[in-house]
Order: structure tokens, then C-alpha cells, then sequence
């Protein structure tokens, strides 16, 4: 299963594009809440979600994602359960992705010590022990995976498609949305 965590505050974008991409590859999507059973974006959409963060098992989990928008990101720093879902999922060898604002919370948990990475530019102060790679959409080193910012959605989300369903996948969602990047 792939969880995307939202917290109010998202950006849309950079979690409803990886998910659609991702269903369409066939992967098992929960758009996650912290609580309740929506989450309202940065701009004043409010997705109903699968389920909230005390349904969800870790050993369920093979890819947890965290959308940026600032106060989506401050949200999900907040909340003790997220660190631990991330935490638990990279132990059973599943993936973390971040994009945006969202990397800063893999640092801030001592997650990108000695891991390229890359965030929304300027924020590259807040990525302790990242090693940033400038102007590239997304980066994968090991099993964590970030994003740029939401201009980089489509790249970002079609490269965890590759990561669970396997290049052919991939490349079948790519053309299916006409995505010519």
C-alpha cells in the first residue's frame, strides 16, 4: 500500500497528481488524513480521505508519502504518529517520499544525513545533512525519494510508479496521460 499522509494544509497538487498516476499503475493509494476523514489543501480544497492515521498499519505500508504545502508540513510535524510511520516503513525496507516543503521533515528526523536530496528552493537551509542536488526534479538514493516543488509532480509521481510497478508501468502511465517530459 501506498499512505499519503495530509495534513491540512497540503498542496494539492503534489498529492493528488502521485496518487492519480499511481492508481492508474495499479497501486493500492490511501490518501491519509491525521484525523477525521478529510483534509483541507493549501488552496481551499478539501479532499475526503480513505482513512485517518490511527487506521493505518505500518506493516501495510510499502511507500509513505508526504506532500508539501506549508502547512500541511507544519501538521504533519506535529503529529508524533508520522514520524513513526515513516520511521517504521523505511525499517521494513519500504520507501519515504517528500516533496517540496515536505523533505524538511525527513531532515529535521535525521533521515537525509548523507542522502542526495532536493526541496523547494530556498529552503535548503532547513535540510540538515542532506546533500542537495540543485535544479533536478526529484532525486531517489536508497529508499528515499524527493521532489522539487509542485512543477516536478508528474516526473516525482512516475518515478514511484517505477519504483513499485516496474519501468513498463511507468512508461504505460506516461503515455496515457500524454506526459511529454
Amino acid at each position: 500500500m501506498v499512505c499519503i499522509l495530509l495534513g491540512n494544509g497540503f498542496e494539492e497538487a503534489e498529492a493528488l497528481v502521485p496518487a492519480d498516476l499511481l492508481r492508474r499503475a495499479g497501486a493500492d493509494v490511501v490518501l491519509t488524513s491525521l484525523e477525521g476523514d478529510q483534509a483541507v489543501g493549501s488552496h481551499h480544497i478539501t479532499v475526503k480521505t480513505d482513512k485517518n492515521l490511527s487506521e493505518i498499519d505500518p506493516k501495510s505500508v510499502e511507500l509513505v508519502m508526504l506532500p508539501g504545502g506549508l502547512g500541511g508540513v507544519k501538521a504533519l510535524g506535529e503529529e508524533p504518529g508520522v514520524a513513526a510511520l515513516v520511521r517504521a516503513v523505511l525499517d521494513q525496507g519500504g520507501y519515504a517520499a517528500a516533496i517540496c516543503a515536505a523533505p524538511t521533515l525527513l531532515a529535521s528526523l535525521g533521515l537525509l544525513d548523507g542522502t542526495k536530496a532536493v526541496c523547494y528552493p530556498g529552503m535548503e537551509n532547513e535540510m540538515a545533512g542532506a546533500i542537495i542536488q540543485p535544479s533536478v526534479p526529484f532525486t531517489v538514493d536508497g529508499h528515499i525519494i524527493t521532489g522539487e516543488a509542485a512543477g516536478a509532480v508528474f516526473p516525482f509521481g512516475l518515478k514511484l510508479v517505477e519504483l513499485l510497478q516496474g519501468a513498463e508501468a511507468a512508461q504505460r502511465v506516461k503515455d496515457a496521460v500524454h506526459y511529454h517530459g
